[in-house]
């Protein structure tokens, strides 16, 4: 098989509870998996100590309480890119915002339909004791209907990796809003495992198998998915009835895996995008210098992404970004550490990485919340001046 299949095998294989018992981050940022019968072998090990599951995130460490909306928007001025025949580009966003503690009610992880389709997407057996019913109703600490706190909150787009739904970033996204933000999860439509849609339909990817994708052409369409939900979300309150939360002069974005590369790529083509994030993600292309002059936070697993590492990307990523930036390499993390992944597959009885799950939500909230307050908030963060005893894992590059 050539390296561009491989390649897309690996970036196809990354899933919650995708098995990561069998996942390894590899020198692109993706994440590579072991064959089938391997898979199964493994989830059926743990199996015999989880026989059901019940996934709950930890809660967020902010003063607020994290409110949820879904809503769905048509971007009328395009066919969708990769399914021209479905019409318009349409995609599904779940926004959190800074809620009043107490009210609402508990929101779901994802629809049914959205866990059946991650489930057969991650090749889950029945006898992980993972199910639609309970993978759909993680505790999210996210509450449906909550009543918003008052003012103007900054903007942050999150944008998952390639093949996860929006989901996987929940934790993070109810963190920043329990700081006042509010955030955006954006899903990109048959990119994933499924994103139940206006209609109610939930399609599969469309693309996760395409050994000939160019990652490039992923990383450019996100970025107008990007800069759509932000002019929707900036012009009125017909997308969402709460857009006057949003302060739309503090707009942020971070992604993970090819989510923070589209980071990157939303910030050279769109200028409301202040700052950036990129969580473990391969860029696609590298930026060049000149091309981001605003500030850029690049985090990710140590053994991949530290400079010197075998991802020239990033060095050159690094050496293009004008602006203020920070690279933090996290020792002991592996692909998935930056999201939900590991947590609810630790929770399901799946291995984990050596660095344990719950460090790698709590590392991920601090710096990229520590990171936005100080570029979209100017409240200085000590956290970003240099090591911490708090957070030996972090190691401050280059």
């Amino acid at each position: 098989m050539n390296t561009t299949s491989n390649r897309k095998r690996r970036i196809s294989a990354v899933a919650i509870l995708g098995l990561a018992a069998s996942v390894a981050a590899t020198g692109t940022g993706l994440a590579a998996t072991t064959p089938p019968s391997t898979v199964h072998a493994t989830a059926a090990t743990a199996a015999a100590h989880t026989r059901s599951f019940h996934g709950t995130l930890p809660a967020p460490a902010g003063p607020y309480a994290a409110g949820e909306d879904v809503i769905h928007l048509t971007d009328a001025s395009r066919p969708d890119p990769w399914v021209p025949s479905s019409g318009p580009r349409q995609l599904t966003i779940t926004m959190v915002y800074p809620a009043a503690p107490g009210t609402g009610t508990p929101a779901p992880y994802m629809t049914l339909a959205e866990a059946a389709g991650h489930i057969q997407h991650g090749k889950i057996p029945a006898s992980s004791g993972i199910t639609p019913q309970n993978l759909s109703s993680v505790t999210t600490h996210a509450f449906d209907g909550a009543r918003p706190q008052r003012g103007k909150h900054p903007l942050v787009v999150l944008s998952p990796g390639f093949g996860d739904p929006r989901m996987v970033l929940t934790s993070l996204a109810t963190d920043l809003a329990s700081h006042g933000y509010v955030v955006a999860l954006v899903g990109h439509t048959y990119e994933d495992s499924g994103e139940t849609l206006a209609n109610g339909r939930t399609p599969p990817c469309a693309i996760c198998d395409d050994p000939n994708l160019d990652m490039d052409t992923v990383t450019s369409g996100r970025a107008l998915d990007v800069s759509f939900v932000i002019d929707q979300l900036t012009h009125g309150n017909t997308a969402w009835p709460l857009a006057h939360l949003i302060d739309k002069h503090e707009i942020g974005m971070a992604g993970h895996s090819i989510g923070g590369a589209a980071a990157a790529t939303t910030m050279i083509a769109d200028p409301r995008v202040r700052a950036g994030v990129n969580m473990d993600g391969t860029f696609h292309p590298a930026p060049m210098p000149g091309q981001i002059n605003r500030p850029f936070l690049m985090l990710g697993a140590a053994a991949y992404h530290s400079a010197g590492s075998h991802d020239d990307k990033w060095g050159q990523a690094w050496a293009a970004l004008g602006g203020y930036k920070k690279w933090l390499a996290v020792t002991g993390a592996n692909h998935p550490s930056f999201t939900d992944v590991d947590l609810l597959e630790e929770e399901a009885g799946f291995p984990t990485p050596p660095l344990s799950p719950a460090r790698g939500v709590i590392v991920t909230r601090e710096y990229a919340t520590a990171f936005f307050d100080q570029t979209l908030k100017g409240i200085h963060s000590p956290l970003l001046n240099g090591p911490s005893p708090n957070n030996p894992e972090v190691l401050f590059q280059p």
